[in-house]
């Protein structure tokens, strides 16, 4: 079943007006072919992501997307250079394209596929890392203009690509080129790019992360917590408490920025792990089961097949097959 198929997903078109939707300009279309021409260069020979000189900076080539693929996206600012992206987050997917670009400002499991890429015209793409010290630095820069307060939303949104952040991105590929110039000029591109970011009209979103008294920075540590004890026993009353926030207050602001209720972000940091285990640990089910914290082997094989589509022998098995023959 295709993501955008999955009854009640909500499909975020990037052409439309709310998403910054219109006809591009002759500079940015080149702008574009360059951004293409750059990272088809630095990846030719490749299949999957590579790490490159500037620190936090990952170019992706993939001419051989297949299915859906699970994950823990974290802060970071994604642009596609050719081709095309589905992310979703809960039960909402994300379309993103040469003409968007993608910001994540938590850590979120989310499920993406590459929906548009060929062995002629391969998916090229890259991530951007972004750091909420950095983040913090500039909002308290006081030549930094004032935005729009915002409240706890999303914490992964879609935007139009425009010139002058195209234009910052393309100068920090271009110091990849010369990577004596990276320790000294690769910090003043990376803070425009974060000044754009910040400065367009979802940058408020982005804003709050850093900001100490923000609803969205409390669920960031509430997010930070489950991640580092989601084999542990769910107790909301003490994340609540930890983040100095209310327990209805805690699940109305927490679904807000992530799509998901507590629990039920919990449970895709389990899955996944048990996933991770079985793969490259060569786990068995029971005990990568027992491992993330299930006391049900029932409830987690059910929980597996509801999020992988399979249970965790068959779906193990695929993803060998599938690596062997691609051996």
């Amino acid at each position: 079943m295709a993501l955008n198929d999955t009854p009640g997903f909500t499909e975020k078109d990037p052409h439309d007006p709310r998403h910054g939707g219109g006809v591009p300009d002759a500079a940015l279309d080149q702008a574009r072919l360059d951004l293409v021409s750059l990272i088809d260069r630095f990846t030719i020979g490749c299949e999957g992501s590579i790490e490159m000189p500037v620190p936090g900076l990952f170019l992706h080539r993939i001419m051989n997307p297949g299915g859906p693929k699970h994950g823990i996206q974290t802060p970071a600012l994604a642009l596609i250079a050719q081709g095309s992206k589905r992310l979703m987050v809960g039960d909402e997917v994300y379309n993103y394209d040469p003409m968007h670009y993608l910001v994540s400002s938590v850590d979120l499991p989310v499920c993406g596929q590459v929906s548009v890429a060929s062995e002629s015209e391969p998916y090229l793409g890259l991530r951007l890392d972004l750091d909420v010290d950095e983040i913090t630095s500039l909002i308290q820069d006081q030549n930094l203009p004032p935005t729009t307060h915002a409240d706890a939303s999303r914490g992964l949104y879609v935007n139009r690509l425009g010139n002058s952040m195209l234009d910052a991105v393309l100068r920090l590929l271009h110091l990849c080129d010369s990577p004596e110039d990276v320790p000294i000029l690769a910090p003043l591109v990376k803070r425009e790019i974060l000044y754009r970011l910040l400065m367009n009209g979802s940058g408020a979103r982005l804003r709050q992360i850093a900001l100490q008294d923000s609803q969205t920075h409390r669920i960031a540590k509430a997010i930070q917590m489950l991640r580092e004890n989601f084999d542990q026993p769910l107790r909301v009353e003490d994340i609540a408490r930890d983040v100095h926030m209310s327990v209805s207050s805690l699940h109305h602001h927490f679904k807000a920025v992530t799509a998901m209720s507590p629990l039920q972000y919990q449970k895709q940091l389990r899955l996944q792990e048990a996933r991770r285990l079985m793969l490259l640990e060569i786990a068995d089910a029971a005990t990568a089961a027992h491992r993330v914290g299930y006391e049900s082997a029932s409830q987690f094989s059910r929980e597996y097949s509801r999020l992988f589509g399979a249970p965790p022998l068959r779906d193990t098995r695929r993803w060998r097959d599938a690596a062997a023959a691609g051996a």
